[in-house]
């Protein structure tokens, strides 16, 4: 009796010529954020440097350039292997234009989504995704304590 494998790697199916999502075991967790932020993600296993130097992780600080937070977006977003991008809110409003123009090309993976940092408050207000939220509940969500 012969069985045939009917789960595909990403090479076979890339070589039938269907684009496929990874598997969910394969992707991972990028973080931008402050120091404290990226720390804790790391220290929980997230971090990641590949071969070449490459990390899946940006520390953010007062010296950080905008161009570099951009860049390492840019990088992020375009990795196969990455499934949510998280980012300080407090950042995320230094790169809006990029968070907007992806969500607005409807690119689901990778997932970007905003988190508080210690020195800032959350503001649901201020986050696309909750914003998509409110939209689908009919804007009936009422975030003013949050």
């Amino acid at each position: 009796r012969q069985f045939t494998c009917l789960v595909s790697t990403p090479s076979t199916a890339f070589a039938m010529g269907r684009k496929k999502f990874m598997n969910q075991t394969d992707m991972k967790v990028a973080v931008i954020g402050d120091e404290d932020t990226v720390t804790g993600f790391v220290l929980a296993g997230v971090g990641q440097r590949d071969g070449q130097g490459s990390t899946n992780f940006l520390i953010v600080d007062s010296k950080t350039k905008r161009r570099d937070v951009e860049d390492k977006f840019h990088e992020m977003a375009g990795r196969r292997d990455i499934g949510v991008i998280l980012i300080n809110q407090s950042i995320a409003e230094d790169i809006r234009h990029l968070l907007t123009d992806h969500t607005a090309r409807g690119i689901v993976v990778p997932t970007v989504l905003e988190i508080p940092s210690k020195e800032k408050p959350y503001d649901p207000n201020a986050d696309q995704v909750m914003q998509r939220v409110k939209v689908f509940f009919g804007g009936n969500i009422d975030t003013s304590d949050w």
